[in-house]
């Protein structure tokens, strides 16, 4: 960890990627907690200097002297100096501040800064003349999913959001915005409150220093009524990787003034293709934006028993399908509530192994909310008397599980987690949820994001899945069911020391296991890490992998040198594929066996 003290922590007003000034006080907290009990020191690099395969190390160098004469010298940086893993508000964007292999291994040779879309098409077009693959992001705040790193080592990194960062449009009629990569939840929300405009709610993920783009373009949720935030998106402008510019649904039509409120347009909708792709850069993007609803009450609920959790979301489907339950609804293991102490694991139990059940109840006991192996936090919208008939449904409903308990908000501190969740499902970003990862020393952690139908024997399936790994592996999980409508999310956070290189590995083995065993159930993962992409792309193989074949087809035709993002989405390139690239399985190496040269040109 880097040696300066919490009180160096950037503010938004120092930096696109700062901390709002009212969070300071925890940013300083978090950072502190974390650095208490750090033990990964900055290391010589190893593996110096790291070139793309397939690219002459002197031609390497002259095509980044060209590339800095054209942005200037300050807005290109050569990769050679110590990995500084950083924390969540002070990311690294040279690689995977998370890293559950090696350092050395997914990280990049450069990172440039374009400071608008024609130095984008400028480095595009770069890339392309040199053969030199680029990795684009916004914030590199993708934590548990590779973070800012590339797939294939010693691309270079596109970093949209030093330079990129405006707020294009805050519309308070239509209730939409327009920002581009580098504009944070904290940003969008403290512009929405300096411009007054109070009717306005900004959704929110669990923690606010995210790209409000790149978290969208991930299929990243929220936990307001607005909370999928790719479906609340419209608009986009996005440069393709030969360089072309393209605005998508009616930003084809020059003049138009319904970029942001129709998301169609005239003719096929290609935004899809840009989500978890690489098949362009965006640019810029629009949002709606949640107007007041009238009001706002949280709620929490305990259930005591693993098996409750059938019974449980039996009961949630049908009240999230009619929207009795109108944000995800949130169902936690019980575990989670001790790590967002922000206390190590050590500090609760000194043993090896999966943490025990029995200790994880003899805690609670102490704690406010009793014992318990689950823990629903809702939120209900609306004026008072529309909020209380959905309350009264839901603790009715809810009481139906024996031993259920309603926990009074009333009599929570004001420091408790729930007013943290609170905050977050009525619009206003925080910064508790970065807690957990302090289980370890180093925390780093990697997800597993299966998807299912919303019954309680899926829910029941996943998680005596989950448990089993957990068991085995001896790393603590941290779970997490969210119901998006009708779909059920299970989030399960693998949290390990990533200065430990078994517990790295053990990490990464079980994700591998679990992705297996599920597909096997018919379950896939929305999202994933990196290094996990060519395993879950290859779970998604009905009709022969008639996607991966359509994917690549596109990918050809679109970006025929094979110079953007290759592997993201497990999605590579003709140059790449078949070469060894793709990992399905254990392995040390991320590289493969070379590139071959594109159609047309000689090899360089």
């Amino acid at each position: 960890m880097p040696s300066d003290e919490p009180t160096s922590i950037p503010t938004l007003e120092e930096k696109h990627n700062g901390v709002p000034a009212r969070l300071l006080h925890k940013a300083k907290r978090a950072k502190s907690l974390i650095q208490d009990i750090a033990t990964k020191p900055l290391r010589p690099r190893k593996r110096l200097p790291v070139i793309p395969q397939g690219i002459e190390r002197s031609r390497f160098f002259l095509a980044i002297e060209e590339l800095s004469k054209e942005l200037g010298d300050e807005n290109v940086e050569v990769n050679d100096k110590p990995l500084d893993d950083g924390w969540y508000m002070e990311p690294p964007n040279t690689h995977d501040g998370m890293a559950v292999t090696d350092e050395e291994e997914l990280v990049a040779s450069a990172v440039v800064y374009p400071g608008s879309t024609d130095d984008v098409q400028k480095i595009v077009l770069w890339a392309n003349k040199y053969l030199i693959p680029v990795h684009p992001i916004s914030m590199g705040r993708n934590f548990g999913y590779g973070g800012a790193a590339p797939r294939v080592r010693g691309a270079v990194v596109i970093d949209l959001g030093k330079r990129m960062n405006r707020i294009l449009d805050i519309n308070p009629e239509d209730c939409t915005c327009l920002v581009e990569p580098g504009v944070s939840y904290y940003a969008l929300y403290e512009e929405v409150q300096r411009r007054g405009y109070k009717h306005l709610w900004v959704d929110v993920p669990d923690l606010g220093g995210g790209s409000v783009l790149g978290n969208a373009l991930d299929h990243g949720v929220g936990y307001t009524p607005y909370g999928d935030h790719w479906a609340m998106h419209s608009g986009l402008e996005v440069v393709t990787p030969t360089g072309e510019v393209v605005r998508t649904g009616m930003g084809a039509l020059p003049g138009n003034n319904t970029w942001q409120v129709f998301p169609y347009g005239f003719g096929p909708v290609i935004d899809g293709i840009f989500s978890q792709s690489n098949y362009g850069i965006v640019t810029k993007m629009g949002f709606g934006l949640m107007p007041d609803p009238g009001g706002h009450e949280s709620f929490l609920y305990a259930f005591e028993k693993e098996e409750d959790l059938d019974q449980l979301v039996e009961i949630v489907r049908p009240l999230r399908i009619a929207m009795i339950l109108d944000n995800a609804a949130n169902i936690r293991h019980a575990l989670q509530i001790l790590a967002l102490s922000g206390k190590p694991r050590t500090a609760f139990y000194q043993g090896e192994g999966a943490f025990p059940t029995e200790k994880m109840h003899e805690y609670l006991k102490g704690h406010p909310y009793g014992e318990c192996t689950w823990l629903y936090f809702g939120t209900c919208y609306g004026p008072k008397e529309t909020r209380q008939l959905k309350l009264d449904i839901i603790h009715r409903e809810f009481m139906k599980v024996p031993g259920a308990r309603r926990i009074d908000p009333t009599v929570l501190p004001p420091s408790d987690y729930f007013w943290s969740r609170d905050k977050i499902s009525s619009g206003e970003p925080d910064l508790e949820e970065l807690a957990w990862v302090n289980w370890w020393p180093n925390g780093g952690h990697v997800a597993f994001s299966p998807v299912a139908p919303t019954r309680g024997a899926d829910a029941l399936r996943l998680w005596h899945m989950a448990k089993k790994h957990w068991t085995v592996s001896g790393l603590d999980f941290f779970l997490d069911f969210v119901v998006g409508l009708r779909e059920l999310h299970l989030i399960v956070e693998c949290v390990y020391d990533r200065d430990d290189p078994r517990q790295r590995s053990t990490a990464l083995e079980v994700m591998r296991a679990l992705i297996d065993e599920a597909a096997e159930q018919g379950y896939g993962e929305y999202r994933t890490h990196l290094l996990l992409s060519d395993q879950v792309a290859g779970t998604y193989s009905w009709n022969n992998n008639a996607l991966m074949k359509f994917n690549e087809r596109l990918k050809d035709c679109l970006d025929p040198n094979g110079i953007l993002a290759p592997g993201r989405s497990g999605i590579w390139p003709a140059r790449y594929r078949g070469r060894g690239w793709e990992i399905t399985g254990a392995r040390k190496s991320s590289e493969g066996d070379g590139v071959a040269p594109p159609p047309g040109s000689t090899k360089l």
